[in-house]
């Protein structure tokens, strides 16, 4: 009866399904609550008064209603994603594709135009008042251009190398006002001439600035946590308020009043320029909800690309370790605790950094990685990255960063790793559709299960099953690797969110883990939550 099952169940498998449907012994629930964004970047507010935010992971642009704190999609995927957008003078409004290289322009009528192509890191723009229209690259990049708001004509590139214009707006006197990220400066821009000065400097990571109907310059410094009134006389800087680090961009509602965005919080928030009262009208618990993983103490540690936290699963309180640009972190968007240590990697920054389990303290990133799809720390206390393009997973020797050697090349889009109890290293295979254990010694690889419809996180269960999300199927399925049997836990799962064309298909990590009791916690990067699989 046992070999009959056992060819039941190979038989159905070849076929690309499972052996049975949906398990009835378990029951979803949310354990944090949910997030309106996939990060939220720019933001704007039209003539009419609606509320505009951007998001570049998210691929999207919102509305957002003040009243109620909630949020609406007001552009879709693929072509809503803004890492900055803004209305011109005709009613057209514009918006920066980061990822894709692109700006596109929805007009009045409805008609949806793309300006700029081709340039990766298109990041801010900003309109004069008699419609001329601005872009620059940054961080992929780093040039000033004019576009043409018809389409018609190629973008004229005005300067480079200037370090960084992040978000920035015209001031009464037609000049173009910026922050330069990485030279910590705001400078002023005559977009004719091709000539820059500097009007203050002395900040942390300025990220934006914005006129209000006065002609006063206000300017955020995402590293500080800082809203500050800057004279345009002197350069001093009036510090009007102070909130989470993070902040993104701002933005002038037709009544002056004052609202940014911070991407580790998913949040806008109202400023009083008067009193410098802060207050939040809309924000999630997690950022992005990348891969997972589960602590000695019984919590999920999220890599949550704008932040590092844990999340009580008891009572879905989130804690935070570490936040982009105000902690040394870069990007995180996959986790492992093994050996006492916490290893993060940040597929599209190229970096790897370790943490100390116990007490959270960070070593430093180490970059030059291609994609690093997950690391891991092995016992003794040497690090395996898989490299997801590459398809290889490297080691590097215990403290020596420099010393890279591959493990194992040739693997299918290597993605996420697990380090069995027996001290195993097991790798899901994105692209390949498999689960492949690999001799850290030799390379040599076995595959344990395949004919998976990309699979991402995994965990190995008390059972001894392994616990796999398969992203292309949106489902969760538990596989005896000795007799291939599978059972699927869940299906018709919030996962699998679009990548962008230029981004590896894993894009945002599901994660996976299996605690004592039966439970299994996955990431959704659709819901921007984290799920409990509860066992009846």
């Amino acid at each position: 009866m046992k070999i009959l099952k056992r060819a039941a169940a190979v038989a159905v498998i070849l076929m690309g399904v499972t052996a049975c449907s949906d398990s009835d012994e378990y029951v979803q629930e949310a354990v944090t609550g949910p997030s309106p964004f996939h990060g939220i970047h720019g933001i704007t507010v039209t003539k009419d008064g609606k509320i505009l935010a951007g998001s570049v992971v998210g691929r999207a642009i919102y509305e957002v209603d003040p009243e109620s704190g909630t949020a609406s999609i007001y552009e879709a995927s693929p072509a809503g994603m803004a890492d900055d957008l803004e209305e011109g003078p005709d009613g057209t409004l514009a918006w920066t594709a980061f990822l894709d290289g692109k700006v596109y322009a929805r007009r009045p009528g409805g008609e949806l135009l793309t300006l700029a192509e081709g340039l990766p890191g298109l990041n801010s723009l900003a309109w004069t008042e008699d419609g001329r229209l601005f872009a620059t690259q940054v961080f992929l990049g780093d040039a000033l251009y004019e576009l043409d708001p018809s389409g018609e004509k190629p973008p004229r590139k005005i300067m480079a190398g200037m370090g960084g214009l992040n978000g920035f707006d015209f001031g009464p006197d037609g000049k173009l006002y910026g922050p330069l990220w990485f030279k910590k400066q705001i400078v002023r821009v005559d977009v004719d001439s091709g000539t820059l000065d500097v009007v203050a400097e002395g900040f942390a990571t300025p990220a934006a600035v914005n006129f209000n109907s006065k002609g006063e310059l206000y300017a955020v410094d995402t590293e500080a946590g800082h809203v500050y009134r800057i004279d345009l006389a002197t350069g001093e800087k009036a510090l009007i308020a102070e909130v989470a680090p993070a902040i993104d961009n701002l933005a002038f509602d037709n009544d002056d009043n004052l609202l940014i965005t911070n991407m580790a919080d998913n949040a806008v928030i109202a400023i009083d320029t008067e009193n410098g009262e802060a207050r939040t009208i809309i924000s999630g618990p997690l950022a992005v909800a990348g891969d997972i993983a589960l602590g000695d103490n019984g919590d999920i540690y999220v890599a949550d690309l704008f932040a590092l936290r844990s999340v009580n699963p008891s009572t879905g309180s989130v804690s935070e370790i570490a936040r982009v640009w105000s902690s040394n972190i870069d990007y995180p968007l996959s986790i492992s605790i093994t050996s006492g240590h916490m290893a993060v990697a940040a597929l599209t920054a190229g970096a790897v950094q370790i943490f100390d389990a116990a007490s959270g303290v960070s070593f430093q990133p180490h970059h030059g990685f291609t994609t690093p799809a997950d690391a891991i720390v092995l016992a003794d206390g040497s690090v395996v990255v898989s490299e997801y393009a590459r398809g290889a997973l490297v080691r590097i020797a215990n403290n020596n960063w420099d010393n890279r050697t591959d493990v194992a090349t040739g693997l299918d889009g290597p993605a996420m790793l697990k380090l069995a109890a027996d001290g195993a290293l097991y790798v899901s295979e994105n692209t390949g559709g498999r689960i492949s254990r690999v001799d850290i010694e030799t390379g040599e690889r076995s595959v344990v299960a395949d004919n998976l419809s990309a699979p991402e996180g995994f965990d190995i269960g008390p059972d001894g099953r392994f616990v796999v999300a398969e992203v292309g199927a949106k489902r969760i399925v538990a596989i005896d690797t000795e007799s291939d049997e599978r059972e699927v836990i869940k299906e018709d799962l919030p996962i699998g969110f679009e990548a962008p064309e230029n981004v590896p298909p894993l894009f945002i990590p599901t994660g996976v883990v299996a605690a004592a009791n039966g439970d299994i916690y996955y990431s959704s990067d659709i819901d921007v939550r984290i799920y409990r699989l509860r066992k009846n």
